[in-house]
């Protein structure tokens, strides 16, 4: 009988070791189809687009929802992802205000880029792949793991997390780069909030509704297909 639930015992262990390893290596090849389409969006129109000024995106959306279905760890990584393809698009297509977000467009008034302009290109859009899952779980907690409030928690995990890139980014240009920004507007230093304001009151609010908007749409069809291990 002994013998009987040793054997038991290692046939589970070995089918738990089996079941992790199968876990594992569909996460991998879900960050990997998150960053393949981060990609293919920072490039094109629909992820990058010029608004003369600034570029506006919508590449928080896979990171957002690749936090949602894999943890802040992965969705940290998708984040700095989005960081990069921000840097590179900024840097080989610059607009006005490239020089925030790549070291190698000059700032405003002098013949360098600054090394600043790293902390806005990448911080914020780390903190967009890890922050939403923290919502999220905490939402889901207050509902006692309701599947029917699930949505309403992806939701506002989006909404925090579209407002997060947008309000974090902005604030770091007006700490970081106040004087270069009203340079490249052609606007006085004390203006700057007031514009600085305007764009998050405006893009910041249209990017959280469209991700209160998508995130729940793509990610509630993700985590069924994840928890049914499709």
């Amino acid at each position: 009988m002994g013998n009987l639930r040793c054997i038991l015992r290692e046939q589970q262990q070995e089918v738990f070791n089996m079941s992790k390893a199968t876990a594992k290596y569909r996460d991998f090849v879900l960050l990997a189809l998150f960053t393949a389409i981060i990609f293919v969006l920072g490039f094109t129109p629909l992820g990058m687009v010029p608004l003369g000024l600034i570029k506006a995106t919508t590449l928080y959306v896979p990171v957002i929802v690749g936090c949602l279905l894999l943890g802040p760890k992965y969705g940290a990584v998708l984040g700095f992802m989005f960081g990069l393809v921000s840097f590179l698009s900024n840097t080989l297509q610059p607009a006005v205000l490239s020089f925030a977000f790549s070291p190698l467009v000059p700032v405003p008034g002098t013949p360098n880029g600054s090394p600043l302009s790293l902390v806005i290109c990448f911080i914020p859009r780390i903190l967009v792949g890890i922050v939403p899952w923290f919502v999220y779980r905490g939402m889901q907690r207050l509902m006692k793991e309701s599947r029917k409030g699930e949505i309403l928690s992806m939701a506002l995990a989006g909404g925090c997390g579209a407002l997060l890139n947008t309000g974090l980014v902005m604030s770091l240009i007006y700490i970081l780069f106040r004087d270069a920004y009203a340079a490249a507007n052609g606007i006085a230093v004390d203006a700057v909030a007031g514009v600085v304001l305007g764009v998050v009151g405006s893009n910041g609010v249209a990017e959280m509704i469209l991700a209160i908007l998508l995130v729940p749409a793509i990610g509630k069809i993700l985590v069924q297909l994840k928890r049914r291990g499709a």
